[in-house]
């Protein structure tokens, strides 16, 4: 298949086009999106906050030279919200601009009224009329059951019927990655649509691979000894374990604060980059950080 998925004919192939971006896959991931792209199908990514599933939007987008629309989810989000809305002011002008130039044809001016031009495309709309287009749907657990019955019908059939405009359907599906942090169980008819990935949180070595290839200017020594400490942490009994992006955070605000390595008060004293409850803050400090440390050479 042709379009935005050109140059990507295998797993291997996808693997390589994101890692150009910066971003890392393992095997499972790399086949995952393989077969979104090639078989035209929405992934649907789970897993904690922080371990890199918008994140693989924004790859997926920078790899296929393709924008990126992003549909933030929120409880209580509509089709409205999402999919578009007539530009009510803009209207009201047009409608007064007519009467003043002396139109009086009620007919025509309701037709002019509900003109393409005057219609405003929400996320959902945006990404069905722009090819090639990456459409983020992010933290879907917190929208509601009516919303996610109405994406998984726009989802089957890439299609919006707009009653004053009729049917509008993708010439070219985009590619679709939807996100959720698992704060609800999102229904099975939606998940059924989709191909599924579990992020997890990485392993050491994938993690510092990470780290080092999104801050480059960290020293190798400050990247290793933080993703230990992320790594640690997260063994602890935590609202919420750090995920890649807190690990990310800790050695950017540590290299800002001029360390080429970090020692026990030190991270002590920056928890905040990467913990954000005082109840985890308060466990953490419970940890034998110059340990953790002695085993990076610290």
């Amino acid at each position: 298949m042709g379009g935005p998925i050109t140059g990507m004919d295998g797993p291997e192939q996808v693997r390589a086009r994101l890692e150009s971006t910066g971003y890392l896959v393992d095997d499972g991931l790399a086949v995952a999106c393989f077969l979104a792209l090639r078989l035209r199908r929405p992934l649907f990514c789970e897993g904690d906050a922080g371990v890199g599933k918008t994140a693989l939007a924004a790859a997926l987008a920078e790899a296929l030279d393709a924008p990126l629309i992003r549909l933030q989810c929120h409880e209580g989000i509509d089709a409205s919200q999402a999919l578009y809305d007539w530009d009510f002011p803009r209207q009201l002008l047009h409608l007064r601009a007519a009467e003043a130039a002396g139109a009086h044809d009620a007919d025509r001016l309701e037709g002019e009224l509900y003109d393409r031009r005057f219609l405003i495309a929400r996320p959902l709309l945006r990404a069905l009329e722009t090819q090639p287009s990456v459409l983020l749907v992010d933290e879907i657990d917190r929208a509601d059951d009516e919303f996610e019955a109405f994406l998984l019908e726009l989802l089957s059939e890439y299609s919006v019927t707009i009653p004053e405009l009729g049917t509008l359907r993708a010439e070219v599906p985009p590619v679709v990655v939807l996100t959720s942090n698992r704060t609800r169980e999102v229904h099975d008819a939606l998940k059924r649509r989709c191909l599924y990935h579990w992020f997890d949180h990485p392993g050491f070595a994938r993690e510092l691979a990470i780290v080092r290839r999104r801050l480059p200017r960290v020293t190798a020594r400050l990247a290793e000894q933080v993703t230990a400490l992320v790594q640690a942490l997260r063994a602890q009994d935590l609202l919420k374990p750090p995920g890649v992006a807190e690990t990310i955070d800790w050695a950017e605000a540590l290299d800002t604060l001029g360390a080429s390595e970090v020692d026990a008060e030190l991270a002590v004293a920056t928890l905040g980059s990467v913990l954000k409850y005082r109840e985890d803050t308060e466990r953490a400090r419970g940890l034998d950080f110059a340990a953790v440390l002695a085993t990076r050479g610290a």
